[in-house]
């Protein structure tokens, strides 16, 4: 910036840089995906028809994949509980599922055509205008009645499936087995910290104003938010939930229930998953 003098006074001489061009947006090369994600890097999986995956830094794969059953399971509706005596005299708190028309394979996945290895099995008969007509054709092409639910049950090995095929629970599960059951747990809407978490509530007296108040949920400034996953009230229940290894104590042909030890996810009417335990070692490869 230079000065110049005019009577008497000095002044700033008006200067003006040279016009930049601004570069479009549109003309900048894009980072690839590789480029963004610095950490991780892509490779294919060795199992035919996955995609690119990507993986840690440490080498380790983060894949998200299917349970793979232990064995063929079934479908059933709770029906509620009871007590059962035991020759012995003992009491045993049971679950009573029932068993509607279906279980019936509808589909056979295998590795060449699916990518892997499952059973998919119809359960519960419904009127045909309930479904749609995918669902209907999807269920003609096996032979099948309209069923409402539809799921898989991934095996190690498919022989001796085949679609049409009725699944009898007595040829499945004998009494005394362990099986893995699986529901939708009962909903209890938006609940506190103390119903939801087991947290323990303030003094009730002596001034104090903080009964069930959830308190101190982090500092200040630093790290000025609250960390994810922090135990804080929310919505309780109404999630996929798991009993493992519950035991199979009668199973009743003629009324075409089966008694299960304890207490299932769910309340009466409720769709459950029953399969056979997983036993890492025994039924379950430990790779």
């Amino acid at each position: 910036m230079a000065l110049s003098m005019t009577s008497g006074s000095a002044r700033c001489s008006s200067f003006s840089p040279a016009p930049t061009r601004k570069l479009s947006t549109s003309l900048l090369p894009r980072p690839s995906l590789v480029s963004l994600r610095s950490s991780s890097t892509l490779r294919p999986l060795s199992s035919p028809g996955n995609l690119l995956l990507p993986l840690r830094r440490g080498g380790g794969r983060r894949v998200t994949v299917m349970s793979m059953e232990a064995g063929v399971g079934v479908m059933g509706t709770k029906l509620g509980m009871m007590t059962y005596f035991e020759s012995d005299g003992t009491v045993v708190p049971v679950t009573v599922v029932g068993f509607r028309e279906g279980n019936i394979v509808t589909q056979v996945k295998t590795a060449a055509t699916d990518g892997y290895d499952s059973v998919q099995v119809g359960y519960r008969r419904v009127r045909d205008r309930k479904l749609t007509k995918p669902e209907m054709g999807h269920l003609e092409k096996a032979g099948a009645i309209p069923m409402r639910h539809l799921q898989e049950f991934r095996l190690q090995s498919i022989d001796g499936f085949e679609p049409g095929q009725r699944l009898v629970v007595e040829d499945i599960f004998k009494e005394g087995d362990l099986v893995d059951v699986s529901g939708n747990s009962i909903g209890k809407g938006f609940q506190g910290g103390i119903k939801r978490h087991n947290f323990r509530r303030g003094q009730m007296t002596h001034g104090s104003k903080s009964h069930r108040a959830l308190g101190s949920i982090g500092a200040g400034t630093t790290p000025g938010r609250v960390y994810k996953g922090k135990k804080m009230p929310g919505r309780m229940g109404g999630t996929k939930t798991k009993i493992r290894k519950l035991k199979v104590v009668k199973i009743d042909s003629e009324l075409r229930v089966v008694m299960i030890k304890g207490a299932v996810p769910g309340k009466p009417g409720n769709l459950l998953r029953i399969t056979p335990a997983k036993i890492v070692g025994k039924n379950i490869p430990k790779s």
